[in-house]
């Protein structure tokens, strides 16, 4: 929670402000009694009509003034818990751009979108309801528990009594629905991950007729946070009706040692109703703190999950020496082995060197390993072992700036913008429309981009649902363009076009980008059969390497695909 409570540091005037007022408020509310007591006890006997119209109106002036001062704090507190919330959801989202791949992993994306989104919402809740009730609440219970001390203080030790068991009560069970309202939170997480599942796979869901299975699928996750829910609920259910029946019973109490105080002559008439009144003032106060930590048991389990991401520490930091490369080599990798999890190598001493300008290939069947060593490349993870080059330097040694600014990259099901096609090109980089333009030209996207009401102003529907997959690709392949880089990655990015238009792109990027060192990924051999050195990847190890002629009489697993894709001897 320090790190949480940090973000109140810059509102702290206007928290104090808010406190002062609250104070205000809280001291109104509580010579309220007393000036009740006051007209009971001493202007009715003495049927000094003016002193009560003058008493009662002060009273008047102290409710409004109370009224006021609570609103007033009230906005302050919206305001406050607002801004510090704005400011949090920001830095969550800075630091989860910040993150490694690898930490992406561990975390989940539907994690991070709940934190970003549910978490940030439940903090913001609790800080809100904390500066309103959290308070103003304790004010008016010890204030009370004084001024009833002043008035009786046997009836006062009986309150105090009451209102200690009542608090410990909460602190109890408050315990208990900090570590249930977390996985409630959890397993808001697997709601968030099959919806979004559902929603970018909706057409296949739709293909395939598995909407049923989909919707089982969802109502089980439903069912889990549902019962997770209640599991928290069931625990802080308590805190309220518990409040409710020691307070009574205290009431119980202290109207029966009241009445036989008052039948003694020991106590007035008006020190009773204002007791009753300090009771009353004290009970809401404390059933409103019992609310209140409902709303505390969420925001401390939010604050924690966010916290998790805010404090992760920084991954990949660049070292500050490394291998050198071989001479002239712009990209490479020597002996590099690789795991996700950690149990099975993905990538298996896997080395290759290609130099500037030049054309890699990387062809294998699914799961061979093709884009993990593309991800490599990019360090969006980190090697097991050996050593990644990039630019004639150990890529471990680049900062995450340098390393990015290198590269154009289309992966397999990348995002469109529900912005407009110019947008979707520059992606919020600033370029030039003739730069956008000219991207897409060379990946043969203007042909339609210009048929398009609006031309390059034209909006994309969300994920691009209004255009083709082929025309989504090509646009992706344009925004890799844009901004002319050094070394671009294709990851099937002509997957989606026909062996015409596939081609046409190939010839293109010869034409319009020279000097660029191309890696494309494929699982077909026309589209790397001019690539200066190809890699044949079979369950993460590279099982041959060289150029399509030498593949052709060296590799007969390439030979084989060949053949099947080219329809017969090649």
């Amino acid at each position: 929670m320090k790190t949480i409570l940090g973000y109140l540091r810059p509102h702290a005037p206007r928290v104090a402000v808010g406190v002062t007022v609250k104070f205000s408020a809280a001291v109104q509310e509580l010579l309220l009694p007393l000036l009740l007591a006051h007209i009971i006890d001493d202007c009715v006997p003495a049927r000094d009509l003016p002193a009560v119209w003058r008493t009662g109106g002060l009273m008047l002036v102290m409710a409004f003034g109370a009224a006021f001062c609570n609103i007033t704090a009230n906005r302050m507190a919206a305001w406050v818990s607002m801004d510090m919330t704005r400011q949090l959801r920001q830095d969550l989202y800075a630091q989860t751009l910040s993150l490694s791949q690898a930490q992406l992993d561990r975390f989940s994306v539907s994690s991070i979108v709940s934190r970003l989104t549910n978490d940030t919402y439940n903090v913001h809740q609790m800080f809100d309801k904390i500066q309103r009730g959290g308070i103003r609440a304790p004010m008016l219970v010890l204030g009370g528990l004084v001024l009833t001390f002043f008035q009786a203080p046997p009836l006062a030790l009986v309150q105090l009594a009451v209102c200690s068991a009542t608090f410990f009560s909460i602190w109890l069970v408050t315990r208990q629905g900090i570590p249930r309202y977390t996985r409630a939170q959890e397993a808001v997480d697997t709601v968030v991950r099959v919806l979004r599942e559902n929603t970018s796979g909706v057409r296949v869901v739709k293909a395939l007729a598995c909407q049923g299975r989909e919707r089982e699928r969802f109502a089980a996750a439903s069912l889990a946070a549902k019962k997770a829910e209640q599991a928290a609920g069931s625990v802080m259910a308590a805190a309220n009706p518990l409040s409710d029946f020691l307070l009574n019973l205290g009431l119980v109490l202290v109207v029966l040692a009241g009445a036989a105080l008052v039948n003694q002559g020991w106590m007035s008439s008006g020190q009773i109703v204002a007791f009753l009144s300090y009771f009353t003032i004290i009970q809401t106060a404390t059933l409103g703190l019992a609310k209140l930590f409902v709303k505390y048991s969420k925001g401390v389990a939010s604050a924690r999950r966010i916290e998790e991401v805010l404090l992760s520490p920084e991954d990949q930091r660049a070292r500050p020496t490394g291998e050198a490369a071989p001479p002239g080599a712009e990209l490479g990798m020597e002996n590099v082995s690789f795991s996700y999890l950690g149990v099975e190598k993905d990538l298996d001493h896997a080395s290759f060197l290609l130099k500037k300008g030049k054309t890699l290939g990387i062809l294998g069947p699914t799961g061979a390993g093709k884009t993990t060593l593309a991800a490599l490349l990019l360090r969006l993870y980190d090697a097991s072992g050996g050593v990644v080059w990039l630019g004639g330097r150990d890529v471990s040694t680049l900062s995450r700036a340098d390393l990015r600014g290198r590269f154009g990259v289309v992966f397999q099901n990348e995002a469109l913008l529900n912005d407009s096609v110019y947008e979707n090109i520059s992606f919020l980089r600033n370029l030039s429309r003739e730069d956008v333009t000219a991207a897409a030209k060379t990946a043969q996207a203007w042909e339609f981009i210009e048929n398009l009401p609006g031309g390059l102003d034209a909006r994309l529907d969300i994920r691009g649902a209004n255009l083709s997959g082929g025309q989504r690709q090509r646009l992706l392949i344009a925004r890799a363009l844009a901004a002319r880089p050094g070394i671009l990655i294709l990851d099937s990015a002509d997957s989606a076009l026909d062996y015409r238009t596939a081609a046409a792109l190939h010839a293109a990027l010869r034409r319009d980008f020279p000097g660029v060192t191309l890696v494309v990924i494929s699982e077909r051999v026309a589209s790397l059969r001019d690539a200066d050195r190809i890699l044949v990847l079979e369950d993460g190890v590279i099982s041959a390497q060289g150029n399509h002629g030498t593949l052709l009489n060296t590799c007969g697993r390439y030979r084989r695909m060949a053949e099947l894709q080219m329809g017969g001897p090649v």
